[in-house]
């Protein structure tokens, strides 16, 4: 296994060299975030340095597979999804694509990925293992689209969407070399990490370039199945993912339900996230992506190991960790209606 380490620092290196092409591919094609009402940043900036990330990854899944480091059904499940909805998304920063054939491209991409895992595991819940049946299989869809748009949605100031995989990715490494019997799944999650961090050094703040929507659906998507995929090595690791993702999940439902209760269009640009509320509060991107860079690390990823190694009831777990993420969604007015 430690032969194939050489992948890791290749893909770091390959994805900040590719980063930095299409940056000048987009500063000499005019494929610039233009600032205005609804944006949180305020100068001109090329987008879809996310590319780099895909790229790396998907041409990293085949050696992975080859060397016996991951399933051949996983292999395809995320290679699929992730490519097909990181097309969806390249093409809609190039010309804009309705939302309802979004969202159509984006349910054809999360049964493909589903149907290639098998479907949804049977979950743990409260001490019961329970079969998903075909409910399950509808939730699962659902689970997948909007974990794939909230990444979308959480991609608003510099580095944050770059951090969120990084720590996340790691998080859901350790999970797994906590055992012999899972322990060479630990190596497509770093992979992921390693891609996302060749982008982060270009996108960290102040940013040079932005990820675009090819690249946040992508990883999006890919988390999504990397937590089902989990879920199937070990019930209680699910639970364990939806803790490391908790950030995004709480901010994302959080504002999007207040702006849906509302009767405003969720799908709508806006910038009343809790982060971007904070970030406006505290004039900075880069406090923000790192205090929830230092959330992920020193508030969800033990919690999420204490669930997934030393058998934590997995609600309780989720209880625990998304409690003072909802007070702090709360107490930055997530979802409140912006100013005019």
């Amino acid at each position: 296994m430690l032969k194939f380490g050489w992948i890791f620092p290749i893909a770091l290196i390959a994805a900040a060299a590719l980063t930095g092409f299409l940056r000048r591919y987009a500063l000499a094609s005019g494929l610039m975030d233009i600032p205005n009402a609804r944006s949180s940043h305020k100068l001109p900036t090329p987008r879809g340095g996310g590319l780099a990330i895909v790229i790396v990854f998907l041409a990293g899944l085949p050696i992975l597979s080859a060397a016996g480091l991951l399933a051949t059904e996983v292999m395809w499940a995320v290679f699929g999804a992730g490519a097909w909805v990181a097309l969806i998304g390249f093409l809609d920063d190039h010309r804009h694509i309705p939302a309802h054939w979004r969202l159509l491209a984006h349910v054809i991409g999360a049964v493909w990925g589903l149907v290639w895992l098998g479907g949804m595991p049977p979950l743990e819940f409260v001490g019961y293992s329970f079969e998903p049946g075909w409910l399950g299989q509808v939730l699962g869809i659902f689970y997948l689209v909007w974990l794939l748009n909230l990444y979308n949605f959480m991609d608003g100031i510099d580095g944050l969407a770059g951090i969120e995989a990084i720590t996340v990715c790691l998080g859901g490494a350790l999970l797994y070399l906590s055992g012999s019997e899972t322990l060479g799944q630990w190596n497509a999650p770093v992979m992921l990490a390693m891609a996302a961090a060749g982008f982060l050094m270009w996108n960290f703040p102040p940013a040079r370039i932005f990820m675009g929507d090819a690249g946040s659906g992508f990883l999006g998507i890919v988390l999504g199945l990397f937590s089902i995929q989990a879920a199937w090595v070990t019930p209680q690791f699910f639970w364990s993912w939806l803790i490391l993702l908790g950030v995004f999940i709480v901010d994302a439902t959080w504002t999007l339900l207040r702006r849906f209760l509302r009767g405003e269009k969720i799908h709508e640009a806006h910038r009343s996230h809790a982060y971007q509320y904070a970030s406006r509060f505290y004039g900075s991107h880069k406090v923000i992506t790192l205090v929830i860079g230092a959330i992920n690390v020193c508030w969800l990823m033990p919690l999420s190991l204490w669930v997934g190694l030393a058998g934590l009831n997995g609600l309780l777990g989720l209880t625990l960790a998304y409690l003072p993420l909802v007070l702090l969604a709360a107490y930055f007015r997530a979802g409140a209606r912006e100013p005019e």
